[in-house]
């Protein structure tokens, strides 16, 4: 197994020389895949932690019957195909679609837009950051918290100072696993936002499209895609653990406060 996982990745790294490297680099196809890419990820990124934070927060805090309906319907992107994602959101969002009217009446196209991508890559990557936070927030001692409270914080105030601060390791780590998997989003995004070189032709769409002409350039634009995706598994394993040691290094050396 641990064969089968690794060859590819070896055969994609050996597969290229520096000359097709710099080759595929220098084609027109990367720069603007690129720039969208990160600029489509970093914008979903932050909906998903502004918006999945309290949700994940009220999963972790909650009792109620409602919490497993809303833990099934977070989870649900992560089984559905992605295909079957990209049909939802046309069926959501399209000229036809549930708010297609509404939209159309305000003058507002989403699909085969920039802002179709957004969404495609909110759908499939929230659950992995809304998953890894709520677990987070569970770790989080309540006497803390109600000892903040009986300090003076309000419930907002108790969540920002100290559940905030105990839970970031999860929440970096979550951040990390969705940023990842909007980076390499494909079915969906090519079925609701198409692959429009420099409008919504993101990374793996570009790959797509240069293996049907020059297979240089797909090779180095899946060695890009690859080699961030290491950078944030390498960041997904020691930043929590460089966050923590530093913490307690921190909590050892700090004078004990008087009362």
């Amino acid at each position: 197994m641990l064969g089968l996982l690794a060859l590819p990745v070896v055969a994609l790294v050996l597969g290229a020389t520096p000359a097709d490297l710099e080759a595929g680099l220098a084609h027109p196809l990367f720069g603007p895949a690129l720039w969208r890419t990160a600029q489509t990820s970093l914008v979903s990124l932050g909906e998903v932690i502004a918006l999945g934070t309290p949700l994940a927060w009220w999963l972790a805090n909650s009792d109620g019957r409602g919490r497993r309906l809303v833990e099934l319907l977070v989870d649900l992107p992560i089984v559905l195909p992605p295909a079957v994602v990209g049909i939802a959101l046309l069926q959501a969002f399209g000229r036809q679609g549930l708010l297609g009217g509404q939209l159309e009446a305000m003058g507002v196209q989403i699909p085969f837009s920039v802002t179709a991508v957004v969404l495609a890559q909110i759908m499939v990557s929230a659950p992995f950051y809304i998953q890894s936070a709520a677990a987070a927030f569970r770790g989080v001692n309540p006497d803390l918290l109600l000892v903040a409270r009986t300090l003076g914080q309000s419930r907002l105030g108790a969540l920002l100072r100290v559940g905030l601060p105990l839970a970031l390791p999860g929440l970096l780590s979550g951040a990390a696993l969705a940023w990842a998997r909007a980076l390499g989003e494909f079915g969906a995004t090519l079925l609701f936002a198409g692959n429009l070189p420099g409008a919504t032709q993101t990374l793996p769409l570009a790959i797509y499209t240069a293996l049907e002409s020059d297979v240089r350039a797909a090779l180095a634009i899946a060695l890009v895609l690859a080699g961030i995706s290491v950078v944030l598994l390498f960041g997904l394993r020691i930043l929590p653990g460089v966050w923590r040691a530093r913490a307690s290094l921190s909590g050892t050396h700090e004078p004990e406060q008087q009362p």
